[in-house]
């Protein structure tokens, strides 16, 4: 089959390559791709907000399968517009991506399917002083959370009554996240350990995928500002048989039950986003697609024809089917632009992945400029390597990671050290 994978960064690129290993996959296109996804398949130039366009190249190339990798156009509605064309297509409808697009409309679709959760109150733009008055009563630290995409930057931990209420006026004013704070979910602290768990359904049925552990804050011992993800760790030590149990029975089965009752047309993944309190897994957030850094070390671990698992999935035919991991560890470390999560600069020559030896190199923001690897993000190159265990997994990925360079270099040295001794 021909598959064409929706997206340019570091998680189109893992999905590109574990297409380009699947028995059943012929050819993969990438739109538009980074330089790394050129090296599994062929990056095509396509506006992807055009949907006429994507489905027109799609025809012209007998294209069996879309894969859409990214929110923002499952959000839009690209799915639709696809399935519209009678393009069979990876990726959930519009209405159905509300559950990332829209925290409000998860959070309450949680409620109505008893999935376990932090509690919580959701206030409209009119609703201001409302909205100030549960804050005042509520206990610190609070979590506000603009309701719409922003970027995995719209959720404020406030440790303060009067600075979780500036976060409320400026959400709720448009000042800070516009029409994606237009609606603020306030929600209860929930202290624990996060995890997340990847789905791939159909509708009705699903797989579970590898259980994996990323790290958003910039600095080392979980310190500075978030970011898009500064590693991964996958499995995660804790989750092991009997707790993959419980998510599925408490969580992962009422989801997919819940999208189905609910008659939504769900066909790809589902990122569950869970903080375990006590032993007790809760969800923080739905997103509708994989997650980064996470997808480069869950495909890694994916063992067999992907690709024939992705398509019977799009196809809805999930049941009966199984699947099967590499029972090691596998990790990524990410290497960021300087400056980032703030401003950084673009176009950086980048030097020293041919010495890369035993590790995967996956691109999250790269390019090629006059004939020269240079930097194109904030988020550049994720280095992904298997061990017997997390510090033997890590200490490859750094041991690599030592040979790639451009100015201005960042990464962490501790990703799953705070999971060593679990």
């Amino acid at each position: 089959m021909k598959i064409l994978v929706i997206g340019a960064g570091g998680r189109e690129h893992a999905l590109a390559w574990k297409y380009a290993q699947s028995a059943s996959c012929e050819s993969v296109f990438i739109a538009p791709g980074n330089a790394g996804t050129a090296e599994v398949g062929e990056n095509v130039a396509l506006d992807v907000t055009d949907y006429a366009a994507v489905a027109a190249f799609v025809q012209d190339q007998d294209i069996d399968l879309v894969v859409i990798g990214p929110e923002q156009p499952l959000v839009d509605g690209m799915a639709d517009y696809l399935v519209g064309q009678h393009i069979t297509t990876l990726g959930p409808s519009q209405a159905a991506a509300q559950l990332e697009g829209s925290k409000d409309f998860s959070k309450a679709f949680m409620d109505k399917y008893k999935i376990p959760t932090a509690k919580y109150a959701s206030f409209h733009t009119h609703e201001l002083d409302k909205a100030l008055d549960y804050v005042s009563q509520h206990p610190l630290p609070i979590v506000v959370k603009a309701s719409g995409l922003a970027a995995g930057k719209g959720v404020l931990i406030c440790e303060s009554h009067g600075h979780a209420k500036d976060v409320v006026r400026d959400m709720l004013s448009g000042a800070s996240f516009g029409e994606a704070g237009s609606t603020v979910v306030i929600e209860e602290f929930l202290q624990g350990i996060e995890i997340s768990i990847f789905v791939l359904t159909d509708g009705k049925d699903y797989l579970l995928l590898p259980s994996a552990k990323d790290y958003k804050r910039i600095g080392e011992g979980d310190t500075g500002l978030n970011t898009g993800g500064m590693g991964a760790v996958s499995p995660v030590p804790f989750a092991n048989d009997a707790f993959l149990e419980q998510v599925r029975t408490t969580i992962v089965e009422p989801t997919v039950n819940g999208i189905h009752a609910e008659g939504l047309d769900y066909k790809g993944f589902i990122f569950i986003g869970l903080m375990v309190v006590n032993g007790v897994p809760q969800v923080l957030e739905y997103n509708v697609r994989m997650g980064d850094p996470e997808t480069e070390v869950v495909m890694p671990r994916l063992l067999g024809d992907f690709a024939a698992l992705s398509l019977a999935a799009a196809e809805g035919r999930l049941a009966g089917e199984t699947i099967e991991m590499d029972p090691r560890t596998c990790v990524t470390v990410m290497m960021v632009s300087g400056g980032y999560p703030g401003d950084y600069q673009k176009g950086i020559a980048i030097s020293g992945i041919e010495q890369v030896d035993g590790s995967l190199v996956f691109h999250a923001g790269t390019k090629i400029h006059n004939g020269q690897l240079v930097t194109n993000g904030g988020r550049v190159i994720a280095v992904s390597s298997f061990g017997d265990n997390i510090e033997a997994a890590v200490s490859q990925s750094l041991q690599n990671v030592a040979h790639i360079e451009f100015d201005g270099r960042f990464y962490r040295r501790d990703i799953g050290r705070d999971l060593m001794n679990l």
